[in-house]
């Protein structure tokens, strides 16, 4: 298996220097002294946003060069099969209703997205890109159908014919650069596109520190203005927070979040502000947090308390809840140092 593993991103960095389909991302790694045994650092853009990925590359013989190139070649290919605003993505090609044939992304979310389907009755559902899209929270700019409209997107739901996998990608996408790094022997790390993986410790020899915005209107920039700091402890996991602070738009007086409920066809209007899920993988965090999102605060509590590899944070309107393992972790104020 690690042989098979280690081909497949061996082809990755082949694909960056040799392939014109994928396009070079901007990226950068700032080595800690000249020693081969320091955390590295790299980063650049992936998915509409910063990547970066934290590793310590004791004894890891691939060089930090392929390193960062595999890095950027797994996100280049990720974007050409998920992504809903790449006009040449697989995602985009099977939503336009044209015949593609599944990567191993395409395959692996999809396959993914029908577990937490099920796990959560519905509350995640990738099928509900049409509701997004009605509400003005897809890949459209519409807002406020009308209820006709609503129970045809609901219909379009059922067939299937339109997905929308931006609830997960970016889990996912952590997880697939994780399996890469274990496979070339890394076990300290901290992978960050937009939603983290974490295992093992930083540079100081701590777990890895993840700070949890204030859900407030207005709070556009993560890390600015923290609701406290969460700290692991070495266990390899994923913590993703889905929130309705920062994907909203009002009118005639109204708020409508971008949380959509695919049961009902409608916006949330529950108090839940916030959801922060730790869960074994990043692309199990990113749709349980979202389904938490969905099912609201008492729900999403029972949810994440029936399964003890879970943890939670939920901050609502007057109310705050953490599960026992997430208390134990949490600090109340400070900046998060990742």
């Amino acid at each position: 298996m690690r042989e098979k593993q280690l081909t497949l991103y061996k082809y990755f960095a082949e694909a960056m220097r040799h392939k014109p389909i994928f396009i070079v991302l901007l990226s950068v790694c700032v080595l800690t002294g000249c020693r081969r045994d320091a955390y590295a650092t790299f980063s650049g853009y992936a998915q509409g946003g910063v990547y970066t990925v934290k590793a310590n590359l004791a004894g890891v013989a691939t060089s930090s060069g392929e390193i960062r190139r595999t890095i950027d070649a797994i996100l280049d290919s990720i974007d050409f099969s998920l992504s809903g605003y790449n006009r040449n993505s697989l995602l985009t090609k099977y939503n336009a209703g044209e015949e593609i044939v599944p990567d191993r992304f395409f395959r692996e979310v999809r396959s993914l997205s029908e577990r937490y389907r099920e796990q959560t009755g519905g509350a995640f559902d990738p099928a509900a890109g049409p509701l997004f899209d009605i509400w003005g929270f897809g890949f459209t700019a519409d807002s406020l159908p009308d209820p006709d409209r609503v129970r045809a997107a609901l219909a379009a739901c059922k067939a299937e014919k339109v997905l929308n996998f931006n609830a997960i990608a970016q889990g996912y996408s952590c997880d697939v650069v994780a399996d890469y790094l274990h496979s070339i022997g890394v076990h300290d790390m901290l992978v960050d596109i937009g939603e983290i993986y974490c295992e093992g410790l930083n540079r100081a020899g701590k777990g890895w520190t993840i700070g949890v915005d204030n859900p407030v209107d207005g709070n556009d920039t993560p890390g600015r203005d923290l609701r406290g700091i969460w700290q692991s402890a070495g266990k390899a996991c994923g913590i993703v927070t889905s929130g309705n602070y920062r994907k909203f738009y009002i009118k005639d007086g109204r708020k409508f979040a971008h949380t959509i409920d695919p049961r009902t066809g409608y916006p949330v209007e529950h108090g839940l502000l916030s959801a922060t899920v730790v869960a074994p993988t990043a692309a199990e965090a990113d749709a349980l947090a979202t389904a938490c999102m969905v099912i609201g605060p008492e729900a999403a509590r029972s949810l994440i308390e029936a399964r003890p590899e879970l943890e939670g944070y939920l901050i609502s309107d007057g109310d705050v809840w953490m599960s026992d393992g997430f208390a134990a972790q949490m600090q109340e104020s400070g900046f998060p140092q990742k």
